[in-house]
């Protein structure tokens, strides 16, 4: 008796405690908040003078000069101030490495060439100190990429490597992060490499083209059997007959990138992997978007035709070829727009993702136009995954993730002074902001 009364105590704490809270987050999520006074740029218009945008419930519930703010908000004066969408980095590995060097802390790839069934958010951490930095800097949302590359990859490549997830840069679980679980398929594009580095010996090893021409092809003619194979696989589905069906959780995965509901995003950089990898979507009537495109602009004409999106690699970097001009990588992202090409940027790891408004402003440095930069890594990002119903612009309805700077979010010295993730204010506190105050402020020497 005297247990049961005690649980029937605890039940009802427990009960009072929940209900405290479901009111406590009912007030919290109903408390409005009114961004006023700021010069705002929507990206769906011409910027907005001395405007107001207010958020409701996580979205933008209105924007607009003269829009009346909704009695108890909170009232942020952004006068002197600018207000844009998040910047959209396409191409990260966030959550999935923390420190390269690190094998344990690792978790971009796994075994075997063929991974659809993987996805990223699975094994995303949301504690990671590279979220802090990297949101510090304007971005609120990112695609998470499973072997995808990059400087903290450690050089460990799948065919298929999973499914890509797009993420918001808060939360306490990824439950709370999703924006969408599957935005992509990743494939890593295979090439004729006839020398290759070798990291179990941390030495190179040669090959014949004719060897390395066999490995080319024999893994081009493995993706396509097993894009075949799901093809069969996702027909067997849709009949009456699936009873006695077989599941298979791989090909399952891959079905749905044959339906048209998921696109591949395949990396490839040299003209020969571009071409053959646009190609071969083509022939199999599937959406692609490339992702690396260091020699895009060799194959432009044929991206163009098919309606291709690409996104590309961090622009400060030496040019492919020796023979190529210096600000190779610089120039591209115009002679692609200029080509009727939609790009976006990308980091492609985690350690310089902090560094995507000045790849694009490089790019704007060398032709391409403002606009067209400030989009690639806001609005086009959200275009390519189907996002832009929910992110990309300022406007009536959309996820309220935005920041609020004292300027050019592509300007490396802009400071980002109000950042808001889902419409909750978020910290842009981080641990490299934490070690510049302690050591900016370190005892002076005594003499």
């Amino acid at each position: 008796m005297k247990r049961l009364h005690l649980n029937f105590l605890g039940s009802i704490l427990f009960l009072a405690l929940f209900e405290a809270r479901a009111v406590n987050a009912q007030t919290t999520a109903a408390a409005d908040i009114a961004i006023t006074h700021a010069k705002i740029f929507t990206l769906a218009g011409p910027p907005i003078e001395d405007g107001t945008v207010v958020i409701h419930e996580g979205k933008i519930a209105a924007v607009g000069a003269g829009v009346p703010v909704p009695v108890g908000a909170q009232v942020i004066d952004a006068k002197g101030l600018q207000v844009y969408p998040g910047l959209f980095d396409s191409v990260t590995q966030m959550g999935l490495s923390e420190i390269g060097a690190v094998i344990a802390t690792v978790d971009t790839t796994e075994t075997g060439s063929f991974n659809p069934d993987v996805t990223a958010a699975t094994a995303i951490l949301p504690s990671t100190a590279h979220i802090p930095v990297t949101r510090a800097s304007g971005i609120t949302e990112v695609i998470a990429a499973p072997a995808s590359g990059g400087f903290d990859s450690r050089g460990a490549t799948n065919l298929v490597g999973g499914q890509a997830s797009a993420i918001h840069l808060a939360g306490w679980t990824v439950e709370e992060m999703l924006i969408n679980k599957r935005a992509a398929m990743v494939v890593d594009w295979p090439s004729i490499e006839t020398r290759s580095f070798d990291f179990s010996t941390f030495s190179m090893k040669e090959k014949s083209f004719t060897d390395a021409k066999k490995e080319y092809d024999k893994q081009v003619n493995d993706l396509a059997d097993y894009i075949e194979q799901a093809r069969h696989y996702a027909q067997a589905l849709q009949s009456s007959a699936t009873a006695s069906f077989r599941r298979d959780v791989k090909l399952e995965a891959m079905a749905s990138v044959i339906r048209g509901e998921m696109p591949l995003l395949v990396f490839a950089d040299r003209a020969r992997q571009i071409r053959d990898a646009v190609e071969f979507c083509d022939k199999q009537k599937l959406k692609i978007i490339l992702a690396g495109g260091t020699e895009a602009w060799k194959e432009k004409d044929l991206l163009r035709s098919k309606s291709v999106p690409v996104i590309l690699r961090p622009t400060l970097g030496e040019p492919p070829e020796e023979d190529d001009a210096y600000d190779r990588l610089l120039t591209q992202p115009e002679e692609l727009r200029a080509a009727g090409i939609k790009i976006a940027f990308g980091s492609f790891d985690n350690s310089f993702a902090r560094r995507l408004g000045q790849n694009a402003a490089n790019a704007v440095a060398h032709g391409l136009p403002y606009d067209e930069g400030l989009k690639a890594v806001t609005l086009y990002p959200a275009q390519m995954f189907g996002l832009d119903a929910q992110l990309g612009t300022v406007e009536t309805g959309k996820t309220a993730n935005l920041i609020v700077t004292n300027g050019d979010p592509l300007d490396v010295t802009t400071d980002v002074r109000y950042l808001f993730i889902k419409g909750q204010l978020t910290s842009t506190d981080n641990k490299q902001k934490a070690l510049y105050e302690k050591y900016l402020n370190r005892p002076k020497a005594a003499h």
